[in-house]
């Protein structure tokens, strides 16, 4: 009968059990020298401004190619920034002056930059007289109503010269909605830090499913100052009751039982500003501190999500680690990066 049979003594076959072994050896220890890092959130809660922000604190730069992208970026965000606003007066029930009536029709549509285009001057000038048109800026205070965006419009003679490349800052504040999983991996402590920024809109998060295997910490961030927002993509939600609802499930989801969580209750500039004038108990009731004063409305949000935290039926409760943060503000962060790696 043919010989095809190996031996418990056969040399291949123990020189193959061994490698099997080494292989599995080797990628045990290569896992136990990464960590992941999952940032969850909400549309609009920073998740991506803190990717951006963690590549400047772990020095790795953004290449020529990624700055001209971000530069390209800064364009399109100035100009579909004037057409929301736009949008937003028409909503309103509102209209731009009648001498700036001429400029509308230059921003029903626009073309993307080319590597190395400067930005066109004919927007220049419409983009400075809209910016100051009453109806504009009233449009633009009432933009919790409409999920108005960040702008660049203090900045638009700097952006347009000709020999304009984005600071750190025009890249952090950059927007474009993040599609799928981005991924970065950072060297700490001789570790591999892995960490991955997935979608925040209602439509991207079936696709976190995909992330959760081997997480260590859940990077969850809240936009404070969305208590008073819509969702972009729902008019008729709130940016903050939306949170509310996703943390709820993060928190209580079998998947992470185990994993370590960190909240970051982001935006606090923002939300000291909005404060001042918009207050918290028009859009949750039971809020009873006092009006416009900034620690008791910080404190309360953080008790919400704290309590949506808690179970009765886990024997030792997990702690949640919760820090107030400005993702833009990158000395801060740093800061609060250096406690949170530890």
């Amino acid at each position: 009968m043919g010989g095809c049979f190996s031996t418990p003594g056969d040399p291949e076959q123990i020189a193959a059990h061994r490698e099997v072994e080494k292989m599995l050896k080797d990628t045990k220890e290569k896992m136990a020298k990464q960590a992941k890092v999952l940032l969850l959130g909400s549309g609009d809660s920073g998740k991506s401004t803190i990717l951006k922000q963690m590549r400047l604190i772990h020095k790795v730069p953004f290449t020529p190619q990624e700055t001209e992208g971000y530069r390209q970026l800064v364009f399109t965000n100035v100009i579909l920034g004037i057409k929301y606003v736009l949008d937003a007066v028409d909503d309103f029930d509102m209209e731009v002056s009648e001498e700036n009536q001429k400029h509308l029709p230059l921003f029903d549509s626009f073309t993307d930059l080319k590597d190395g285009e400067p930005f066109p001057q004919k927007y220049f000038e419409p983009l400075t007289e809209l910016w100051k048109d009453t109806a504009v800026q009233k449009a633009y205070g009432r933009g919790n109503e409409a999920a108005l965006p960040e702008n660049y419009f203090s900045h638009l003679p700097r952006l347009w010269k000709l020999d304009y490349t984005p600071t750190e800052q025009d890249i952090i504040r950059t927007r474009s909605r993040t599609t799928g999983i981005n991924e970065i991996v950072f060297k700490l402590r001789g570790h591999d830090l892995h960490m991955l920024d997935v979608g925040g809109q209602k439509s991207e998060r079936r696709k976190w499913i995909h992330c959760f295997q081997n997480v260590t910490t859940i990077l969850f961030l809240v936009s404070l100052s969305g208590y008073d927002q819509c969702l972009a993509e729902d008019k008729d939600a709130n940016q903050m009751q939306d949170a509310m609802a996703i943390w709820d499930s993060i928190c209580h989801s079998q998947w992470f039982k185990s994993t370590s969580i960190i909240l970051f209750l982001n935006k606090t500039d923002l939300f000291e500003e909005k404060i001042k004038a918009s207050h918290i108990k028009t859009f949750f009731p039971d809020y009873e501190g006092s009006q416009g004063n900034v620690q008791e409305g910080k404190d309360y949000f953080k008790r919400r999500f704290l309590k949506l935290s808690a179970t009765s039926n886990r024997q030792k409760e997990r702690e949640i680690y919760t820090h107030f943060t400005n993702a833009t503000d990158t000395a801060l962060l740093r800061v609060v990066m250096a406690a949170v790696e530890g």
